[in-house]
């Protein structure tokens, strides 16, 4: 294969990859740095968009890894057209951000978001999907620099969805006490994001990285969430559980590699 097979395409992927990490850094901005721009009851602490950096990093290693003969084959060929569409979606999502922001927080931008988010979630659970189905990493790097990242970012949109979701039909947590059916949903939501993140873990091989951004999430919307008492605990509670299916995953990892590692010395020819 040469580096410039279907360079077309991945030259698309660089210059979508550019929008994708300049609409991040543009809505963090154009939101004074807060990357909330509504309290509700499900908004975490704001170190948990510290996950943004990570995957950015782990894109570049991508659009990077694609011009080589395995990057070709699970970014070209597993991916497609896909990366730059889910790019322009999340630059399309920043600048909603950053809007509802400029607009005082006018809930149609919100709205819009919300939207515009559930055709990222789509989008990236089909890319998610065909990598773990079709293309298998063989290696560190396919591991490191597309399987990785795609985890990283898929965990994440989860969490980003419920909270778009909050933003764009929720109460403000600074104007509205939570009520019954406030607390209910909030509950249903913290009880999905647990599920997700224990369903990372137990599918296919495991995704530990995927459910370890949502676990984190839980961890952040117990700090955040103090003026409600249930809310606080319950997110506790589902944070919990989800970092021990977590463990329980890491355990179970290096314990399967421990006894390959074993019967492969077994079955190793005696030398004489």
């Amino acid at each position: 294969m040469a580096w410039n097979d279907d360079l077309l395409l991945k030259v698309a992927n660089i210059v979508a990859y550019a929008f994708f990490t300049t609409g991040n850094v543009y809505s963090q901005l154009g939101v004074g740095a807060n990357p909330v721009v509504q309290e509700t009851y499900l908004t975490p602490e704001r170190w948990i968009y510290g996950v943004w950096p990570f995957i950015h990093l782990l894109f570049l290693g991508m659009v990077i890894y694609q011009f080589t003969d395995s990057g070709h084959a699970h970014v070209v060929n597993g991916i497609g057209w896909r990366f730059p569409g889910l790019c322009i979606l999340n630059a399309i999502y920043s600048g909603l951000v950053s809007a509802q922001a400029n607009a005082h927080h006018d809930r149609i931008y919100a709205i819009l978001a919300f939207i515009v988010m559930l055709l990222i979630a789509g989008t990236v659970s089909h890319c998610y999907r065909s990598l773990k189905v079709h293309h298998s990493p063989n290696n560190l790097a396919d591991t490191l620099f597309v399987h990785l990242p795609f985890s990283l970012y898929h965990g994440f949109v989860v969490v980003l969805l419920f909270l778009t979701g909050f933003e764009a039909f929720g109460v403000n947590a600074l104007t509205h006490k939570a009520g019954i059916i406030t607390k209910i949903v909030v509950f249903l939501s913290l009880l999905f994001l647990e599920s997700t993140a224990a369903g990372y873990v137990w599918y296919s091989e495991g995704d530990v990285a995927g459910a370890l951004v949502i676990s984190l999430s839980l961890l952040a919307i117990f700090q955040h969430q103090t003026s409600s008492k249930f809310i606080h605990w319950s997110a506790l509670a589902f944070f919990i559980i989800s970092l021990i299916a977590v463990l329980r995953a890491v355990l179970s990892i290096f314990t399967s590699r421990n006894r390959t590692a074993i019967a492969d010395e077994e079955r190793a020819p005696l030398v004489g």
